[in-house]
């Protein structure tokens, strides 16, 4: 239960460029205390992006190298010792990574990239008490949560709950998508939990160019010059919601956290920079149209097969579908 007013920060920002980012990821975290203020010398840190596809790259599916790069030195700056690990739909981290240019900055940092499929941490919960999460993530001293503003076709929006979905390992993604999918409530409240029980310690969310349309693979780059940053997840993603122009009751993953308390009321959030109403755009594109959350038992044993023959026959195919 939060004792205190959550607070995110949200500022303009349009570029990547190393500079001009370094300046903008430093005046985001200044009134949550700056980096050293979620990160402790000696601490291992989890750098959670959004590792979607190899398949699109250029197409913004995927958290940019840059804003993790940046992120990533400002934690070796506070002592800590940073690792990037995701659970991509298809193919592995690494290959993910390594199609939207994630290599030159892993190697210069000497940043682990960690697959999610090795042992999981099973989760206390009296509804989804069979929910598996990778012990990396819940063994990390510190989690950093980078998700992409995108689009969704099954859940409208992907933010920050949305994100620590692939904290869930290897193809239980797709059960989940077959147990809970028939219920948006019940899968929101799914990602809900997810969240809840990973607990990031810090969001930052890369919304300098997001992904609309048919997402989260299928649309189209969208130039929206927005960086915002919180240690409540929850709030975050009720900001986000309020720029993009969208009710928290169309994003299950909000309409869950609302009905689960955890999502607090605008009026309940600081706002240290900008407040959304001067970030507001009315043009977002949403999907054409949603499709079922839920994937039928063909579509799970194909998409374990695909999964499989790129992990372990021919890792290196041109695309890794559309995620």
């Amino acid at each position: 239960m939060q004792t205190q007013k959550p607070s995110v920060s949200l500022i303009r920002a349009t570029s990547y460029e190393q500079e001009a980012l370094r300046e903008s990821l430093s005046t985001l975290l200044e009134p949550l205390g700056g980096m050293q203020a979620f990160v402790k010398p000696g601490q291992r840190v989890l750098l959670k992006p959004n590792l979607l596809t190899g398949a699109r790259p250029g197409k913004e599916c995927t958290t940019r190298a840059e804003l993790v790069y940046e992120v990533a030195k400002m934690v070796i700056e506070a002592g800590g010792k940073p690792f990037l690990g995701d659970s991509p739909a298809f193919g592995s981290a690494k290959a993910v990574a390594i199609a939207n240019n994630y290599l030159p900055i892993t190697l210069e940092l000497n940043l682990p990239i960690i697959d999610f499929h090795g042992s999981r941490y099973e989760t206390v919960n009296e509804d989804f008490n069979h929910l598996l999460l990778c012990k990396e993530a819940m063994e990390a001293d510190v989690v950093i949560n980078l998700p992409k503003v995108k689009s969704h076709a099954q859940l409208t929006l992907t933010l920050g709950v949305k994100n620590l979905f692939g904290c869930v390992p290897g193809k239980m993604k797709a059960w989940w998508h077959m147990e809970a999918g028939k219920d948006a409530n019940r899968f929101g409240e799914m990602l809900v939990e997810t969240a809840r029980a990973i607990n990031p310690d810090l969001t930052i969310l890369d919304g300098i160019i997001g992904h609309e349309g048919n997402g989260p693979s299928g649309g189209e780059p969208r130039p929206l010059g927005v960086l915002a940053a919180s240690a409540n997840v929850f709030a975050l993603d009720r900001a986000m919601v309020e720029i993009l122009n969208v009710l928290p009751e169309q994003v299950p993953t909000l309409a869950a956290s609302k009905r689960l308390g955890l999502c607090p009321q605008l009026a309940e959030i600081d706002f240290p920079h900008l407040h959304p109403d001067l970030l507001k755009i009315d043009d977002w594109r949403l999907p054409d149209k949603l499709m079922p959350i839920d994937f039928g038992m063909p579509r799970v044993i194909k998409s374990t097969f695909k999964h499989l023959y790129i992990r372990f026959i021919k890792e290196p195919m041109s695309a890794y579908g559309k995620g």
